[in-house]
């Protein structure tokens, strides 16, 4: 009787598709951004990264200036 209830459970579990919706926008969504952060990473972080160095170096270069 007991394995009789667990293969009706696993029948209910398996059929159910109620969450099949949301994990398909999540994967899509994911399959979409994936490529976006990838190349944000390859190409604007360098970017980034140099206007910070540039904006940190003039800062060290004005206080030097201030304290002269």
């Amino acid at each position: 009787m007991k394995s009789n209830s667990w293969v009706n459970l696993l029948k209910k579990v398996h059929s159910d598709e109620d969450g099949a919706i949301s994990l398909e926008t999540v994967l899509i969504v994911g399959a979409i951004a994936l490529p976006i952060l990838i190349f944000l990473i390859k190409v604007g972080w360098p970017k980034v990264k140099e206007y910070f160095n540039q904006g940190t170096q003039d800062l060290e270069d004005n206080r030097n200036a201030a304290t002269q």
